[in-house]
C-alpha cells in the first residue's frame, strides 16, 4: 500500500509559543509527523536562535538567520505577533481556541499576565493539550528558576560522570558536546503529547502537561543512577570507559583512535584471538565481565599494547570480520558524508519561500505507512502572519492596522509598503 503523504499526525493543529531548543524540538517532531505547527514569534526579533551565529545562512537579506535556528524549526509556519500587547494576546487566544496542542517554555506562571496560561486557555478550549516546558517544572522549590541546558547538565549529575577521571591530565567535570538536556526534554515532551492525545481520544479531555529539563535529564541517568541506587557508591568520571562493561572504550592504534565495544564474553574472546592474545581470554580474572570490570586497569593496559601496532582502518575491518563491535571516531563532516547516512536518506534539501536552499538532518524513524515529511523549510520571521490571520477571519484592513500599530509583523512588509 502506498504511504499517505500527509503523515500520521495530519489534521493536528499545534500552536508553538516556544523558542530556543527543548520545546521547538518537540514541535518539530510533531511537524515532521504531519501536524500543522504555527510558531508565534516576537516581531522584529523572532526566536532567539535566529541570532545565534555565526554561521548564518547567507540569503541576501539584511538579517540572515543563524544555522542554529534551522535545526529545530522545519515544518512550521511563522507568525510575528507581540502578545505582550492586548490585541496580540487576543489573537493568540483565538488561535488557541482552534488548536489541539499548545506548547510554551516561559517561566512558570509567566504567561498568566497575558491571559495565555493553561487554566485560561483550557477553560475556553477543554480539549486543548497545554504543554509547559521549563527548567524545573510547575512545582517544587526550584519552580521559579530559569533553566538552561548547561545548568541542567551540571545540576542533574550528568557532568559528574562526564570527563576524564581524577588523576589524569585534563581531569574534571565536562558537559556533553551537544545540548542533550534540551534534546531529551523535547523528546519527552513529544512522547507526553502523544500520550495526552491518546487519552483525549478516549475521554474527550485535554490536560496540562508539565515537562521539566531537570526531571528529563535525571531520567536519562539510567544505569549510572541505578548503579548508585543498587550499589550505594556514587558513580565517578571514567573518561571514555564504561562503568559496567569492559572492554568498552577508545584505544590508540598506530595512526588514529578506534572504539572497542565488547558487550559479551564471546565478543571479548573473539577480540583476544584477533589480537593474538588468547592468553587474556584464558585468564580466569577476565573470564566474565564482572572480573574484567574488577581488573580493568590490568586488562586495558594489555589490550592497548596489542592494539597499538595496528592501523585503524585495518583493525576495524578485521574486527568487523570477526564479529567484534568497533568503529572509528568520526568528525561531524565524516559522518554526514558517510554512505550509511546517504542510504538512510538522513540529509534532506529543502527550499525556503524565497528559494534559498537549506540542508537539514531528517527524522530518524522510518514509518513505512506514515512516513515523516519535509513540507516546509524553516520559515523566515513572520512569513505566514498574513495567511494565518486571514484564515482566522481577519480582513486586509485589520491586518494592516495591526501591522502599523506594531502588534504584528509581516515578512518583507517594510519593503512592500502598506497593503492595498
Amino acid at each position: 500500500m502506498e504511504a499517505p503523504a500527509a503523515g500520521a499526525l495530519a489534521g493536528l493543529k499545534v500552536l508553538d509559543l516556544s523558542r530556543v531548543l527543548a520545546a521547538p524540538w518537540a514541535t518539530q517532531i510533531l511537524g515532521d509527523l504531519g501536524a500543522e505547527v504555527l510558531k508565534v514569534e516576537q516581531p522584529g526579533r523572532g526566536d532567539d536562535t535566529r541570532l545565534w551565529g555565526p554561521p548564518f545562512l547567507e540569503d541576501g537579506s539584511a538579517r540572515p538567520d543563524a544555522a542554529y535556528f534551522f535545526c529545530a524549526n522545519r515544518n512550521k509556519r511563522s507568525l510575528a505577533i507581540d502578545f505582550a500587547r492586548p490585541e496580540g494576546a487576543a489573537l493568540v487566544r483565538r488561535l488557541a481556541a482552534e488548536a489541539d496542542v499548545l506548547v510554551e517554555n516561559f517561566r512558570t506562571g509567566g504567561l498568566a499576565k497575558y491571559g495565555l496560561d493553561a487554566p485560561a486557555l483550557r477553560a475556553a478550549n477543554p480539549r486543548l493539550i497545554y504543554v509547559s516546558v521549563t527548567g524545573f517544572g510547575q512545582t517544587g522549590p526550584y519552580a521559579q528558576r530559569g533553566g538552561y541546558d548547561f545548568l541542567i547538565q551540571g545540576m542533574s549529575g550528568l557532568m559528574s560522570v562526564t570527563g576524564r577521571p581524577d588523576g589524569e591530565e585534563g581531569a574534571g567535570p565536562m558537559k556533553v558536546g551537544l545540548p542533550v538536556s534540551d534534546l531529551f526534554t523535547g523528546l519527552y515532551a513529544a512522547v507526553s503529547i502523544l500520550a495526552a492525545l491518546n487519552h483525549r481520544a478516549a475521554t474527550g479531555e485535554g490536560q496540562h502537561v508539565d515537562v521539566a529539563l531537570l526531571d528529563s535529564q535525571v531520567a536519562l541517568l539510567v544505569n549510572q543512577a541505578m548503579n548508585f541506587l543498587v550499589g550505594g557508591a556514587s558513580p565517578r568520571r571514567l573518561g571514555n570507559a564504561h562503568p559496567n562493561v569492559v572492554p568498552y572504550r577508545d584505544f590508540a592504534t598506530s595512526d588514529d583512535y578506534i572504539l572497542v565495544a565488547c558487550g559479551s564474553d564471546g565478543q571479548f574472546r573473539a577480540l583476544c584471538t584477533l589480537l593474538g592474545r588468547d592468553d587474556l581470554a584464558a585468564d580466569p580474572r577476565f573470564a566474565s565481565n564482572a572480573g574484567r570490570q574488577r581488573d580493568r586497569r590490568v586488562l586495558e593496559v594489555e589490550l592497548a599494547r596489542a592494539i597499538a601496532p595496528w592501523r585503524a582502518a585495518e583493525l576495524i575491518a578485521a574486527m568487523e570480520a570477526a564479529g567484534v563491535p568497533g568503529g572509528p571516531i568520526n568528525t561531524i563532516e565524516q559522518v554526514l558524508e558517510s554512505p550509511q547516512l546517504a542510504a538512510r536518506e538522513m540529509l534532506r534539501v529543502m527550499r525556503r519561500d524565497d528559494g534559498t536552499p537549506v540542508t537539514v538532518i531528517g527524522f530518524p524513524g522510518k514509518l513505512p505507512a506514515s512516513p515523516a515529511s519535509y513540507r516546509l523549510a524553516p520559515p523566515r520571521l513572520g512569513q505566514d502572519t498574513r495567511a494565518v490571520l486571514s484564515a482566522l477571519g481577519l480582513g486586509d484592513d485589520e491586518i494592516e492596522r495591526l501591522r502599523q500599530d506594531g502588534v504584528i509583523a509581516l515578512a518583507g512588509a517594510a519593503e512592500r509598503g502598506p497593503t492595498a
